[in-house]
């Protein structure tokens, strides 16, 4: 089997603080991988490490078949990434930003304007060309961001936290998108604390305090559990390894309401 991402035992350290602990996981080409934890538990970390940004205190690991620390050049040359505040330049039109990206992974012209039309046809942008990024809704943006990160044609596909404070409709449609690109053969690395997008990979890992605490399919995570909601699982392993008294749904939040407003009367 063909791996998007091997690592194993990847670690690493800042000063005497360690923000990822000998993390070991293999993700197969083809593939929408989740990795899920509170904040703080090391995930953009361990992207920023897979993205080839910082370098790894230890451990090793390939990304596309390229080494961590020998070829980092060359990972970032084949994967992209979007995050969950928009980067792009709001002061450009929709196409001057897809110009922009283009223009910095070096796409020669004639295949830079055909690779335009293909994105905005996928990310459904026809009509807002001319448009400027700031003028755009959440949802929009969104869009152009993605075909920002695709410009390049890249075999791995990082999103960190991509749909935060989105509606849900834009939500969807985005997820829409996605599953597209990977039916078409990209990997996806994703990080969401949105459960209902969580459902949607084929494998989901979760981090909590730097170390891997699971990796797994999310069927296989189900019947572990005994529950077919993610969010419940998630809330599960926050509760055993941190000792916090979390309250286990909002149906108890609203319970405990009404029942406190019982009391009053």
């Amino acid at each position: 089997m063909e791996y998007a991402i091997s690592i194993k035992n990847l670690t690493k350290k800042f000063g005497h603080f360690t923000a990822v602990d000998n993390l070991s996981f293999d993700i197969p080409k083809g593939k929408i991988f989740g990795f899920l934890g509170p904040n703080g538990s090391g995930k953009s970390t361990t992207i920023r490490m897979i993205c080839g940004v910082i370098t790894p205190t230890s451990g090793s690991g390939k990304v596309l078949g390229y080494d961590l620390v020998k070829e980092s050049d060359k990972i970032k040359q084949n994967i992209g990434y979007m995050s969950q505040k928009f980067s792009l330049y709001e002061d450009l039109t929709v196409e001057e930003n897809l110009d922009f990206y283009g223009s910095i992974y070096q796409i020669p012209r004639k295949e830079l304007e055909e690779r335009k039309k293909e994105l905005i046809e996928m990310a459904g942008l026809k009509g807002k060309e001319n448009s400027l990024a700031g003028t755009l809704s959440g949802g929009w943006k969104q869009r152009l961001a993605l075909g920002c990160a695709l410009i390049h044609r890249p075999k791995l596909l990082v999103l960190d936290e991509p749909t935060a404070g989105v509606d849900p409709v834009s939500r969807r449609e985005f997820w829409h998108l996605v599953s597209r690109l990977v039916k078409e053969g990209i990997t996806a690395l994703v990080t969401t604390h949105y459960m209902d997008e969580a459902s949607i990979c084929d494998i989901i890992g979760f981090i909590y305090n730097s170390k891997l605490i699971t990796i797994d399919t999310p069927e296989n995570l189900y019947k572990t559990h005994g529950t077919e909601n993610l969010e419940d699982i998630f809330i599960k392993y926050v509760k055993e390894l941190s000792n916090k008294d979390v309250v286990s749904s909002f149906k108890e939040i609203k319970a405990s309401r009404n029942g406190d407003e019982k009391d009053e009367h």
